[in-house]
């Protein structure tokens, strides 16, 4: 008798287990579970509800698992096995882990746990829904709810495929803020398509593409009416087909910049370096980004040339039509350099202006090399003398063709030279 309870009472054990096996198991199909506070991607999602948006019937069939059906026919065997016993036999069993389970749940989960399974077992796994049921299905996006990384994109945006095709440079521009979520926002062929065309009829070669976009994402959302205001002002101003598509490649924010903005930058180097309309244009096709980017440190360096450098008007000029660079460079820079090279190497500026080349030079190089020569006894940079060795073959040459050429040593020889410094 006792051991006839005992197998009513593990059957019961594994009745109630089951039930709550159930019910965790159908929840936990309902929503995906994110860990560590990594976003939840949907893919596994999608690939779950891609049956209800594929099936060419208007009526959807939901197919439910048999293992519901399954487990409830394994007990009743089970029950149905067990010998008969009568009503004062039964010894009340109360299931501890059922009673735990109770006491850390709510009412309504108790109640839920609790379902017939004769009830479930009658589901049949070719049951229809509704039409309306079926739109009540909350099926996922293609595209993942969230992510760290346009990566996770690439396969189901169109845009995203078609730009890393042309060669942008994705993980570039998802360093920045808001430019991944204004890309997933646009579509390729109204919005991609017939910028990156209009781009080509200006003459932009395929290869650069992808560097004006990986630079300049926002090209992407001008308008096509204000680019072409804008290229045609450039062409107005006596710039050729290709000085233009050349300034774009180069300049990949120029074409975001109104008309009235590019005429007042064109006016201003003009004014200030008191440029002929045509050296004007030569210095802005040589260095298009000078009408993209702020003034004031063109107007810092005019001043640094002109009062704590003492170059002349005439002077400046020269220098900025040789290196247009020197306009945006950093100021200490400037002044550290033209210090050094006229102070400790005792060249004369007539010497530095003839030779602006030395000013967009690094520092370093040139200290190392004057003090190789000096060295050696060879640093001489005076015309009229002997054994002159001009600025522009200093800091032009590379360290071999110096050593050979300049020093008249080895490469091995600077290297040990420089280990003493």
């Amino acid at each position: 008798m006792a051991s006839a309870c005992m197998q009513l009472c593990s059957c019961l054990l594994r009745l109630k287990t089951t039930r709550i096996v159930l019910q965790y198991t159908s929840r936990a199909q309902k929503c995906p579970v994110a860990s560590s506070g990594v976003p939840v991607m949907s893919s596994i999602l999608h690939s779950a509800h891609t049956s209800f948006l594929t099936r060419p019937s208007s009526r959807l069939r939901l197919r439910r698992s048999y293992s519901t059906t399954n487990a409830h026919t394994s007990l009743k065997k089970d029950i149905e096995a067990l010998p008969e016993l009568s009503a004062g036999e039964v010894v009340p069993y109360n299931n501890p882990l059922s009673q735990q389970l109770r006491d850390g749940m709510t009412s309504t989960e108790v109640q839920q746990i609790s379902l017939d399974l004769d009830t479930a077992a009658r589901l049949s796994p070719l049951d229809e829904i509704s039409d309306q049921e079926a739109l009540r299905l909350d099926v996922p996006s293609a595209l993942p709810p969230a992510s760290f990384s346009l990566r996770d994109y690439v396969d189901e945006s169109e845009t995203l495929s078609k730009l890393v095709q042309l060669g942008v440079k994705l993980w570039k521009l998802e360093q920045r803020p808001n430019v991944g979520s204004m890309l997933l926002k646009l579509d390729f062929h109204t919005d991609v398509a017939p910028r990156l065309v209009f781009l080509k009829e200006i003459g932009v070669e395929d290869s650069r593409l992808g560097h004006i976009v990986t630079h300049n994402p926002f090209i992407l959302t001008e308008s096509l009416e204000n680019l072409r205001a804008r290229v045609a002002y450039l062409r107005s101003k006596k710039f050729s087909s290709e000085g233009v598509a050349s300034m774009v490649s180069r300049a990949p924010y120029l074409l975001n910049f109104s008309v009235q903005r590019l005429d007042n930058r064109l006016g201003f180097y003009q004014q200030q370096l008191g440029l002929s309309t045509q050296k004007t244009r030569e210095l802005v096709g040589r260095l298009p980004r000078l009408l993209c980017g702020s003034l004031e440190p063109v107007k810092e360096n005019l001043k640094v040339f002109q009062l704590e450098l003492g170059f002349r008007e005439n002077e400046i000029q020269h220098i900025v039509m040789t290196i247009p660079k020197v306009l945006t460079a950093n100021k200490k820079k400037l002044t550290h350099i033209f210090d050094y090279v006229h102070n400790t190497m005792n060249v004369p500026q007539s010497l530095i202006v003839k030779f602006p080349q030395v000013m967009n030079s690094k520092y370093l190089r040139i200290q190392e090399r004057h003090l190789f020569l000096q060295y050696l006894r060879k640093a001489q940079y005076d015309p009229a003398l002997p054994n002159y060795i001009s600025l522009d073959r200093l800091v032009s040459l590379p360290d071999q063709d110096f050593c050979t050429e300049l020093a008249s040593a080895t490469l091995e020889d600077f290297e040990l030279f420089l280990k003493t410094l």
